[in-house]
């Protein structure tokens, strides 16, 4: 017996023979050779603790978000600082969307939760409705993704800007998933304002803009020292580890790399839809590195069998069998996969 709860997410390629996974919204690139070679360059170490502060990751961080050190808190990936936000907070309410990431109430049993339901006919995006729903349902946490997962779709600034004020004005905290900006078409973080919303906690990742899922490696940004003191509170000691520390130190630079990154994908996403679309798929608008489709169900048992693992998305609340992942991977796998298609349908 494997002592696990079940993984509702994609990139589990441990069993079967998986040759390509498309599961997983990770860098097509993979990982970048500067971060590779930082966690060869400190495997002399590894007998040592890591920093339990995360002292220079941590000015790492913040030189390159431009805010104070203080705003900073590290942790074992982004997973590891939703759990911790749950455990430290315990909000009694909470709404979230639907779909959206699995992971944010899962730790919190026992709480009331309020979904806000994307709807299938405007392409799952978030609209402005979500300010009445956060105003009527006066939750204490309200998690959003931007951009969203799995949809892909990005919120209007301005509306991220207007669903923080509300939140602020109710005394609710804003948990906002930034995990996808750094593969963003348009990358547009809220960062910047949280100098003026305390009640905001912004989290990012290592994992997907940097290859390094393996790594486990994501921090949170807020202006509320106490409520990342909490959260630190909440985490075991040396929970990142002195690989993925030095690892993201590195990641940091690789400026050059994110942006060939987006150039890859705003290529290969629209020629992707496009492919999927004349095999009878119906695609839905996406600005990252993904895009979510819907098609036959079983769709993704047929490709299993050929060594291809797609996201079956049936398990997000707001969808149901025949919605799919699939991320965007380089352009000759992009090819295998819509030839793949066209031989199971």
């Amino acid at each position: 017996m494997l002592y696990k709860t079940e993984n509702p997410h994609g990139g589990d390629v441990y069993e079967g023979n998986i040759a390509l996974d498309f599961s997983a919204n990770t860098n097509p690139f993979g990982t970048p050779e500067g971060v590779k070679a930082a966690v060869s360059a400190c495997l002399d170490r590894l007998s040592v603790y890591p920093d339990p502060y995360c002292r220079r990751l941590t000015k790492a961080i913040a030189a390159r978000e431009g805010v104070p050190n203080e705003y900073v808190l590290c942790g074992a990936g982004a997973a590891e600082l939703i759990y911790s936000f749950a455990f430290a907070e315990r909000p009694g309410r909470v709404a979230e969307l639907a779909p959206t990431f699995a992971e944010y109430t899962l730790p919190l049993a026992g709480a009331q939760m309020n979904r806000f339901f994307l709807k299938e006919e405007n392409g799952f995006r978030l609209t402005a409705d979500i300010l009445d729903f956060i105003g009527e349902t006066r939750p204490d946490a309200v998690f959003l993704c931007n951009p969203n997962n799995p949809t892909g779709a990005q919120a209007e600034p301005g509306l991220i800007a207007e669903a923080a004020k509300l939140c602020r004005g109710i005394n609710c905290r804003l948990f906002l998933d930034e995990c996808f900006m750094d593969l963003a078409d348009e990358p547009i973080s809220f960062v910047p304002k949280l100098n003026e919303y305390p009640n905001v906690i912004i989290l990012k990742a290592f994992t997907k803009g940097f290859g390094m899922a393996g790594l486990r490696l994501g921090c949170c940004l807020s202006a509320d020292s106490g409520l990342l003191s909490r959260l630190s509170r909440a985490a075991q000691p040396w929970n990142v580890s002195t690989a993925a520390q030095e690892a993201g130190i590195a990641a940091l630079s690789e400026t050059a790399f994110l942006e060939r990154t987006r150039a890859l994908i705003k290529k290969e996403r629209p020629r992707m839809a496009e492919g999927l679309k004349k095999l009878g798929l119906a695609v839905f608008d996406s600005g990252v590195n993904f895009l979510l489709v819907k098609a036959a169900p079983g769709l993704d048992e047929r490709l299993l069998k050929k060594g291809i693992k797609i996201r079956n998305c049936a398990n997000f609340h707001g969808l149901a069998e025949g919605f799919y992942r699939i991320a965007v991977k380089l352009p000759e796998e992009n090819d295998s996969l819509l030839e793949a298609i066209k031989e199971v349908i």
